[in-house]
């Protein structure tokens, strides 16, 4: 009753002054600390954390310019790339997948999309919206495509762009790209690549692989929360960008003008495009740093170990994970939801007695599965078997009979 008294006492002073809006009743805030194993985002390295709380500078201070370096380097490391363009994009994930479209598509160009999940379709949203002439592959959700399905739709389309998903995030479904890169050469296609949920935890090889613009999101196997994007892009893509007959369509994410701002190679001075968040990329700095203290090929590796011991505990529960083991993302894992089994009863059981995070289905897999994510600095024995623990006693609240073979 006081504390309403001092709002309307508080109102009345604030109208007196000319003043219509009133400050709003609310306090400060504590976050719960969870356990976050769903799709996205994942727990931040404490490293990284705290490295968002150092003193900031300048976007154009020369001491950030030269820490922008070392991330470019640390990033062309982490994507396996020589490419020059290669940057953290001031967005999340979505943002650097817009960069990708609209920098690389001009009204009329026709692009081909390969819809196997979620993703899927917003490249063919986005690239709608650019004018694209879309084309579309389709696979049922959690499948992926062979080389000759892919070889046949290039052939029969002529695309421009052809894009895919590496790691579905919707479906943990990881789509293979050999031969795919020389398949678009030979056919004069640009090659996009969605890496947000395989950068650093699965193999990743652009140059290798023939990508010409790739992108990727912080807050999963990199351990690092969300707010910048990487970005890479080849000669080929920097070439379709720099001969453009068009402006691209989107003044934020136009990777002409970034170019001016973000690379400067050739000595020239720097110009002015946005300030960059500054925090967030000492927090990307970090985390790359520790890819780099790990190796590539370790971080990949204990990722596989952590995910395949998951699986084989998920699987004496009797579960079923919906993708073959052949195609199955180490770093993210959709269980498909048993007879009888409310999925968001579960989900929520777990947050509300465990403060663990694990994801429901996404679209067509809304109801039908769950996704778990073991990425980054989540990717442990010991937190996969926390997560199955926690997952069985939510099972065996809704009467799922659990085998008994199934003992942790």
């Amino acid at each position: 009753l006081d504390r309403s008294r001092a709002h309307v006492k508080m109102a009345a002073h604030m109208r007196s002054n000319g003043m219509e809006v009133a400050l709003p009743p609310v306090g400060g805030f504590n976050p719960p600390n969870r356990l976050l194993c769903g799709p996205g985002p994942g727990n931040a390295h404490p490293r990284v954390l705290s490295k968002m709380g150092l003193p900031q500078v300048g976007h154009l201070d020369p001491y950030f310019l030269e820490l922008m370096e070392d991330i470019k380097s640390l990033l062309r490391y982490t994507f396996q790339t020589t490419n020059d363009f290669t940057i953290p994009v001031s967005g999340t994930g979505s943002a650097a997948m817009e960069a990708c479209v609209c920098n690389m598509i001009e009204p009329g160009d026709t692009m081909l999309i390969g819809i196997n999940g979620y993703f899927g379709n917003r490249l063919v949203d986005m690239a709608s919206r650019y004018g694209a002439k879309v084309h579309t592959m389709n696979k049922p959700w959690g499948q992926v495509y062979s080389f000759e399905e892919i070889k046949a739709a290039v052939e029969k389309y002529k695309p421009t762009v052809l894009a895919l998903v590496h790691a579905e995030t919707s479906t943990g479904a990881c789509q293979p790209f050999d031969g795919v890169g020389d398949l678009c050469r030979k056919h004069n296609c640009l090659l996009i690549a969605d890496c947000v949920t395989s950068i650093s935890g699965v193999p990743l090889y652009l140059d290798k692989w023939g990508v010409d613009a790739a992108y990727a999101g912080t807050q999963k196997a990199l351990s690092c929360p969300p707010g910048v994007a990487p970005l890479s892009f080849s000669p080929r893509a920097m070439a379709k960008l720099m001969g453009r007959k068009t402006p691209v369509a989107n003044w934020y994410l136009d990777m002409r003008m970034i170019a001016s701002y973000l690379t400067g190679s050739s000595g020239g001075a720097r110009s002015y495009h946005h300030t960059a968040p500054i925090s967030m990329c000492y927090a990307l700095r970090e985390a790359l740093e520790l890819v780099k203290e790990e190796g590539l090929e370790a971080r990949w590796a204990r990722h596989r170990e952590v995910a395949e011991h998951f699986w084989k505990q998920l699987e004496a529960m009797g579960l079923e994970m919906l993708v073959d083991h052949k195609y199955r993302l180490p770093t993210l894992t959709t269980v498909k939801v048993p007879p009888g089994i409310d999925s968001k009863k579960v989900t929520t059981y777990m947050l509300q007695r465990y403060e663990i995070e694990i994801g429901n289905g996404l679209g067509e897999l809304a109801g039908k599965a769950w996704r778990i994510g073991l990425m980054g600095c989540n990717a442990r024995h010991d937190i996969a078997l926390l997560i199955v623990s926690a997952l069985r006693d939510a099972l065996e609240q809704q009467g799922y009979k659990v085998p008994r073979r199934a003992a942790l």
